[in-house]
Parts: structure tokens; C-alpha cells; sequence
């Protein structure tokens, strides 16, 4: 029987919970052609309510096609236009013939072909035959509009991980390329395509988007609400439910604070409570998934604090401990930080490192990993 707890992929359906809100201004976003971002820490449910928003468009009668590409491995802008591109193509074609027709009368006169060689060996649509130039590149990008142009459909193109983007060569030529030609193909009425960009390293997207506002006013960023308690704790009991088991509601609520509603953590977590237990689950169950829990994610838990300096280690420390304002002579002075100047260098390192950011106007501190912050309050520090 199929698993209620579902972690290692995303869901929809009967196991999507919650985020009814924003799954109305998401559809009503995609509906009307606009392209959106979404960042969120890993585990949030990011391609979750992509996937549930696009069945449910679907079902209701819109007639689209969807290209799913990551940025994962991206360190070339090569790498990502030939990907773009290929993405673009194999939503309008599906042989070599095909491909070649497309590339010769959408990309002709650029570096970038198709080689029959090339698509044999490895299943490569798009080639170079000369390093990629500005014009190059644009004309990849123009590609999903103009195929979508000719066709009844919707076009729409995920990029996961799109903040892996900055770490080419020159991650800010594609961006300023990308808003040049989503303002030309606007400018032209072109609105039958669109992109969903998604990442989960927070701190990056926000510097893209919020601090650098590359793509102002030309992506609409939709903010995932948290999953209310009450109705991860009601799936979680149905779910033990199914297999003849019942589980004390408390005890749930209580792991949902600890993993502060994390949807992939909670459902890894109840997962290996249902391996374990028959009939009743008691608190030693509980318990006893939490350590397994820790010792699956200790390795990389150690190597991120094998990672950070003194200075990172201390001003986590302080974190923990419940300060919020960190240059203040009293926390340089009881966590040995030296200055409010070394503090502002800590904070940032911190945060590229995508283990801290900080939210709201008072600029709170937040731990990003919620199971790496229990890590650290009970098995690195020792607080309790």
C-alpha cells in the first residue's frame, strides 16, 4: 500500500495540504499569463503547489504544455541557454527531423545547431559550433515565445534552482538578456508563455530579485503561506489511520513545532514512525524516529559546523541562546565577536552559506534548517 507520508517527491491531490489561498493567486497569476518566482527554504513544498495549481488548470479545461529544467548543475551560461533551449524545442517536437526543422527556421544564423551525431551519442538537440555571443543568447530566449505564438496552448517553463544562475561566468548578462526579451516579446503581445522560477536557497533569490531587482516588475513572487498545524496534524492521524493505527494528537503537534511545519521533514518524520510502530504509537516511537532522524542528517549537519569559522560558530551560539541584536557591546563582549564591523561580516557570511536569514522589519534572526537548528540547541551545544 501506498504511503501517506510522502517525502521524496512532490505531491498532489489528497496528500496536498493546505496554502488554499495561495493556490487561488497562483492559478490566477499563471491564468493570465504572468511569469512567477517562489523561493523557499528546501522541503517547503515549492514544487508541490506548482504541480497541484497546474493539475488543477488542467482539469478545468486550459489547454497548456509544461517544461520542467534545473539549474542544479549550472556553471555555464552555455549550459543553461543549450538547456532552455532543448526544454523549448521538446515541447513542440519529438524526432530528430522535427528538432532540425525547428532549429534551422528559429535559430538559423546563430552558433547554436542541430547535430545528428551529437543527438545519437547523448540525446543532445542543441550544439555549438563557436563560443555563444549576446545575439546567441537572445535568440534562445525568444525561442518559447515564439513557439508558443503558433500554438492554441499555453506554454510554461520551470526552472528549478534558478539561483544557480549567478554562479557562471556571468550570471548578470543572462538576467539583464532574460528581462530584454520578456520586455520585447510583451512589447509585441506575446503573453502565451511563460517562466515559473523556483529556488531554495533563500538569501541568493532574495539578492536577485529583492536586493539587485533584476526582473522588477516583470515576475510576480508568490510568498508560500505556512501549512496551519491543525491541518498537518489531521492528515498525519488519517493517515495512521489508514493502516490501523492511532497516534496521540498532542504528539504530533508537538513534532510539527519542532520541525516548525516543515512539510518534507514531517512526513520523513512520520514515515519511519509508521515503519516502527503496530497499533498504538506511544512517545518512545516518537523518540526513537527523532534519533533516526539526526542520524541520518548528522553527516551533513557535521560538515556545515566543520565549515564555519569561530566568529560563525559564535554568533550561531547566540542565536540559540535568543539574541536578536548582535552588535551590542554586551553579545561582542560574552561571545567574543571583536566588533559591530566583524558582526556585519559574520551575519553575511552566515547567510550565503543559506544557514541563516532574516525576516520581517526588526530583521529577526532565523535559522533556516529546523532540524539543524534542534541539532544545534541540543546535540552541538547542549542546551538542553
Amino acid at each position: 500500500m501506498d504511503s501517506p507520508f510522502l517525502y521524496n517527491k512532490y505531491v498532489t491531490g489528497q496528500h496536498f495540504l493546505g496554502r488554499k489561498e495561495d493556490c487561488t493567486i497562483l492559478g490566477n497569476l499563471l491564468s493570465q499569463g504572468e511569469n512567477v518566482v517562489i523561493w523557499e527554504p528546501v522541503g517547503a513544498g515549492k514544487k508541490s503547489i506548482v504541480q497541484q495549481v497546474l493539475t488543477r488548470l488542467k482539469v478545468a479545461g486550459m489547454r497548456f504544455t509544461v517544461a520542467d529544467v534545473t539549474a542544479l548543475d549550472v556553471r555555464s551560461n552555455e549550459t543553461f541557454v543549450r538547456r532552455i533551449g532543448a526544454a523549448a524545442i521538446r515541447m513542440v517536437a519529438s524526432t530528430p527531423d522535427e528538432y532540425e526543422r525547428v532549429v534551422l527556421q528559429y535559430l538559423g544564423g546563430t552558433h547554436l545547431v542541430f547535430d545528428r551525431k551529437a543527438f545519437a551519442d547523448s540525446d543532445t538537440i542543441l550544439s555549438t559550433n563557436w563560443d555563444l555571443d549576446e545575439a546567441d543568447i537572445k535568440a534562445v530566449l525568444r525561442l518559447p515565445y515564439l513557439l508558443s505564438a503558433s500554438r492554441p496552448d499555453r506554454m510554461y517553463m520551470i526552472v528549478e534552482e534558478f539561483q544557480n544562475i549567478d554562479l557562471t561566468e556571468d550570471g548578470e548578462l543572462v538576467f539583464k538578456l532574460m528581462e530584454e526579451v520578456m520586455d520585447e516579446m510583451r512589447a509585441s503581445g506575446m503573453k502565451n508563455f511563460s517562466y515559473i522560477f523556483l529556488g531554495s536557497q533563500v538569501n541568493a533569490m532574495a539578492d536577485i530579485f529583492v536586493r539587485r531587482h533584476f526582473f522588477y516588475r516583470r515576475v510576480q513572487r508568490l510568498k508560500l503561506s505556512r501549512v496551519e498545524e491543525r491541518e498537518i496534524v489531521e492528515h498525519i492521524i488519517k493517515g495512521f489511520l489508514a493502516s490501523g493505527k492511532v497516534i496521540d494528537r498532542d504528539l504530533i503537534a508537538g513534532a510539527c513545532r519542532l520541525f516548525k511545519c516543515n512539510l518534507f521533514y514531517i512526513n520523513h518524520f512520520t514515515s519511519i514512525c509508521d515503519s516502527l510502530s503496530k497499533g498504538y504509537i506511544m512517545e518512545p516511537v516518537l523518540l526513537e524516529a527523532l534519533q533516526t532522524m539526526l542520524a541520518i542528517y548528522k553527516g551533513r549537519f557535521i560538515s556545515m559546523m566543520g565549515d564555519l569559522t569561530t566568529f560563525q560558530v559564535s554568533l550561531l551560539k547566540a542565536i540559540i541562546d535568543g539574541y536578536t541584536k548582535f552588535s551590542t557591546a554586551e553579545v561582542i563582549r560574552k561571545y567574543s565577536l571583536n566588533s559591530s564591523a566583524n558582526v556585519r561580516r559574520v551575519k553575511d557570511a552566515l547567510m550565503k552559506k543559506e544557514i541563516i536569514t532574516f525576516t520581517g522589519t526588526d530583521e529577526r534572526p532565523v535559522i533556516l534548517d529546523p532540524l539543524f537548528e534542534y541539532w544545534l540547541r541540543n546535540n552541538y551545544f547542549k542546551k538542553n
